[in-house]
C-alpha cells in the first residue's frame, strides 16, 4: 500500500524546510481572517463580507507580535513575506478606518451593534469633513506601535 503524495513530499522534506511552511502558512491565515474582517474578502461559506475592526486588529497585532518575537530568526524569505502581510494589513486597516461600510448594506452592522471603540459608519455628508472624529483619532493612536 502506497503513501499519499503529500505524505511522499513530507518525507522528503527536512525539520526546517516545514518549519518554514507551517510559519508561511500561519501568516498568510493571519492575514486571510484580517481580510476577510476587514470587508476585503467574502466569507468562504456564505459569500458574505464582514466588518469587524477589533477583531481584525487582533490579527494584525498577532503578526505583529511574531514579527518582534522572531526577529533575526527567519529566513529572507519568512521575513519578506511576514513584512509584506503587514504593510498590506495595515494600509487595509487605514483605509477600513477611513471608508467604513455603508449603514443598510448586507454586510455592514448596525451603528448600535458594531463593538465599543469601534468606528461608526458615517452619513456620505459627514465624510466630507477633513476632520477625524475623537473616535477615529483615539483607534489610529491605538494602532500605531513603535518597537
Amino acid at each position: 500500500m502506497s503513501d499519499s503524495p503529500a505524505t511522499d513530499l513530507l518525507r522528503d522534506l527536512s525539520r526546517e524546510e516545514i518549519m518554514s511552511a507551517l510559519f508561511g502558512h500561519m501568516v498568510i491565515q493571519n492575514t486571510n481572517m484580517a481580510l476577510l474582517l476587514l470587508g476585503q474578502i467574502p466569507h468562504p461559506e456564505t459569500g458574505e463580507h464582514a466588518y469587524d475592526i477589533d477583531a481584525a486588529r487582533m490579527f494584525i497585532d498577532q503578526l505583529e507580535m511574531l514579527e518582534a518575537k522572531t526577529k533575526g530568526n527567519l529566513t529572507a524569505q519568512e521575513d519578506k513575506l511576514l513584512k509584506q502581510s503587514l504593510t498590506h494589513l495595515r494600509m487595509t486597516f487605514v483605509q477600513a478606518m477611513e471608508n467604513p461600510p455603508q449603514v443598510g448594506t448586507a454586510s455592514a452592522q448596525e451603528p448600535s451593534a458594531l463593538p465599543a471603540g469601534s468606528v461608526k459608519p458615517e452619513s456620505p455628508a459627514a465624510s466630507d469633513s477633513a476632520a477625524p472624529t475623537p473616535a477615529e483619532e483615539e483607534s489610529r493612536k491605538r494602532f500605531s506601535k513603535k518597537f
